[in-house]
């Protein structure tokens, strides 16, 4: 199967690469894409070498899947091009996501909503994904009415000009060329992309639309606060979800045991709860500190980690990529 990889130098494209290897991907040419200034340069991938090639290079080659993360404007320029000649795109970013038009997936929730007709595919937000997989058979059981939710996120979220600045800071140095307004290490910002008229970032709004979208139920009530701090393994995320139904722990327990890609992590006479060390490198989405809300009645308390590189984008994306692959929805299948 011919596949291209859109972004393949920065971050999440190179974990892109490293999951599509270890998870046995049918990949029978490869094709790197990245800026112009990348091309020519030579990746690996399960012991040989490619060449970095450009966006029309990877265009004429009529790749069976695509898979982009390589920003929003990238995206919506060239993705519609790859549409055109038969190649299922699978996009990282934000661009397709709320398009009516465009399927937007959780493997795990929504796969089976995909068709031939989907060219393209929209990978959800990473704090989006690990926290709709956490929830999705719980609001299938109780009915979720409201969600409130606080993320506190990796910097390898933002890319690796933020890894190279909380490195520089930690090393008592000054970026050179920083990605954030303000200090990372030792440091909180309650800051995730740009800020929107109504005083929410996009970051959180991210987290109320797509939710809504992926569990397919606009009565669900959502409110985020997006915060960045100095870690690299993962994001974590309290999340606190009032049910319509009333509910019982340990059938939540059963439930979260329950679901595909969910691992519970909830043992705290032996301080076992779930940490972006633990969750680093890892595709599971950890689970823990679960607890009923005592201020009000049919509300949970959870504490939700995941690799954002892994599940929150790279995993995710192969893994649509994968189930077009059994049901032969993909050119090349």
């Amino acid at each position: 199967m011919k596949v291209a990889v859109v972004g393949a130098t920065g971050l999440v494209g190179g974990e892109m690469l490293k999951v599509l290897a270890e998870r046995h991907f049918p990949v029978t040419e490869l094709f790197p894409v990245a800026s112009a200034r990348s091309v020519g340069q030579e990746i690996e991938y399960q012991g040989k070498k490619y060449p970095v090639v450009s966006m029309e290079a990877a265009l004429a080659a009529r790749p069976d899947v695509a898979i982009f993360s390589a920003g929003g404007s990238v995206s919506k320029e060239q993705a519609p091009r790859f549409a055109e000649v038969g190649t299922v795109v699978i996009d990282n970013s934000s661009a397709w996501r709320m398009d009516p038009t465009k399927k937007l997936v959780v493997p795990e929730i929504n796969a089976n909503d995909l068709t031939p007709q989907d060219k393209i595919i929209a990978n959800p937000n990473c704090s989006t994904i690990q926290m709709v997989l956490a929830l999705h058979r719980l609001h299938a059981a109780f009915q979720i009415k409201r969600i409130v939710v606080s993320t506190y996120q990796s910097v390898t979220g933002t890319g690796k000009k933020a890894v190279d600045q909380l490195m520089a800071e930690r090393a008592g140095q000054t970026a050179a060329n920083p990605a954030y307004p303000h200090r990372i290490d030792l440091n909180v910002l309650p800051h995730i992309d740009v800020f929107e008229p109504n005083g929410y970032t996009k970051e959180e709004m991210k987290m109320v639309n797509e939710t809504k979208k992926i569990l397919g139920d606009d009565t669900i009530q959502v409110t985020a606060t997006a915060v960045r701090i100095p870690v690299l393994g993962g994001h974590s995320e309290a999340i606190n979800v009032e049910f319509a139904r009333e509910f019982e722990l340990e059938e939540v327990y059963r439930l979260l045991r329950e679901t595909d890609g969910v691992v519970v992590v909830d043992d705290v006479a032996q301080n076992r709860y779930p940490m972006p060390q633990e969750a680093h490198g890892q595709d599971a989405v950890l689970v823990g500190r679960i607890r009923r809300d005592e201020s009000q009645p049919r509300t949970l308390n959870l504490w939700v980690v995941a690799d954002n590189l892994r599940k929150g984008a790279a995993t995710n994306a192969v893994q649509i990529a994968e189930y077009m692959v059994r049901l032969g929805l993909l050119p090349g299948a």
